[in-house]
């Protein structure tokens, strides 16, 4: 049975309507971080009613929002009427590994409405609104507000954190003597990449504010003892003698100028026999879906920043004195790309 050129053209119209009440469907899932409805569920199903009771929401807009998510498999409802949790409900406890509730919470975020209200703005002038909105740069605004602050750098180090697993098996660093991790924050990769290969020293290379907790962190994790904290700024000076410099979810966060100084940095800090990792979303050639088309567009919006394909990296490596030797693909949405200095 042939379909006419007009149930085509409805069923595409619908297709598109169904994407973009996304962002209906990203509110709920704040919805259900917020009020924490995947914890209370975390011990089985449970009726509505005793849902909103613990969560202090109303018993039939509770079950409005959760019966709207399950039809996306977020939560799922049983023939007597109760929910539970679904395995992608499940990443919105609190409590679980690679827990993406942090980033229900950011998506939903009023602020962050607002900014991406303004996309069209960057769109139209090719430069990052967030400045003009906010009369101040993104790092400033943040200090300006802690409460938002807060909820942003949970999001992306739960992503963060998330990745760590997949660098680990996709990546051998146990060839190397010494990693210095740039810009690392707290430490967490580095801190796996020791547990992982015994052989190997660290140095973690961050501001002072940054690497205030990654003395005890690195002692819960057993490897205290093999690294060394070093304070300085994102564009300073790295230190030197290491076998590799690594960077994760940095690099894309420079302008092209930045970019390029904080790569020479590397290649004057590092060994002739060193290698370059840079962790980051390498974008298809083609359009087809990746998470980093998203993330490229906060890079946009943000920070007048963006993320690349291989062959866009390769270009930017060579400015800065550096050959990729290949690219590692992970299970998380980024690839290792491995450079040598020339």
């Amino acid at each position: 049975m042939s379909v006419s050129p007009e149930a085509r053209d409805q069923s595409d119209s619908y297709a598109l309507l169904n994407v973009i009440q996304g962002a209906v469907i990203t509110q709920a899932i704040f919805v259900a971080a917020k009020l924490g409805v995947a914890d209370v569920l975390a011990d089985g199903p449970l009726p509505v009613q005793d849902i909103a009771q613990r969560v202090g929401s109303d018993a039939k807009a509770t079950h409005r929002i959760l019966r709207a998510l399950a039809g996306h498999g977020i939560f799922a409802v049983r023939p007597d009427g109760s929910y539970e949790n679904t395995a992608l409900s499940e990443k919105l406890r609190e409590d679980v590994a690679d827990s993406m509730r942090g980033f229900g919470l950011l998506m939903g975020h009023p602020l962050l409405w607002e900014e991406f209200g303004h996309l069209i703005t960057t769109v139209r002038t090719g430069e990052p609104n967030l400045p003009k909105l906010r009369g101040k740069g993104a790092l400033d605004f943040f200090h300006a507000t802690p409460e938002y602050a807060a909820v942003f750098f949970q999001a992306f180090g739960q992503l963060s954190e998330s990745e760590t697993g997949p660098i680990l098996d996709a990546y051998d660093f146990s060839q190397f003597g010494t990693v210095v991790d740039v810009v690392a924050g707290r430490g967490n990769l580095l801190a796996g990449i020791l547990q992982q290969a015994p052989g190997v020293k660290g140095v973690l290379y961050d501001s002072e504010i940054a690497t205030v907790d990654s003395q005890a962190y690195f002692e819960a994790a057993g490897v205290a003892d093999r690294f060394t904290i070093t304070h300085g700024g994102y564009l300073d000076k790295l230190p030197a003698g290491g076998d590799a410099y690594l960077f994760k979810h940095i690099i894309h966060d420079f302008s092209e100028e930045d970019a390029v100084t904080a790569l020479r940095n590397a290649r004057e800090a590092i060994g002739p026999d060193g290698k370059l990792l840079v962790i980051e979303y390498v974008l298809p050639e083609h359009n087809e879906n990746h998470l980093g088309h998203t993330i490229d567009l906060w890079l946009m919006l943000m920070l007048g920043a963006q993320d690349r394909t291989l062959a866009e990296y390769t270009e930017l490596f060579a400015k800065a004195g550096f050959k990729v030797t290949r690219a590692v693909p992970t299970s998380a949405p980024i690839s290792i790309i491995e450079a040598i200095p020339v």
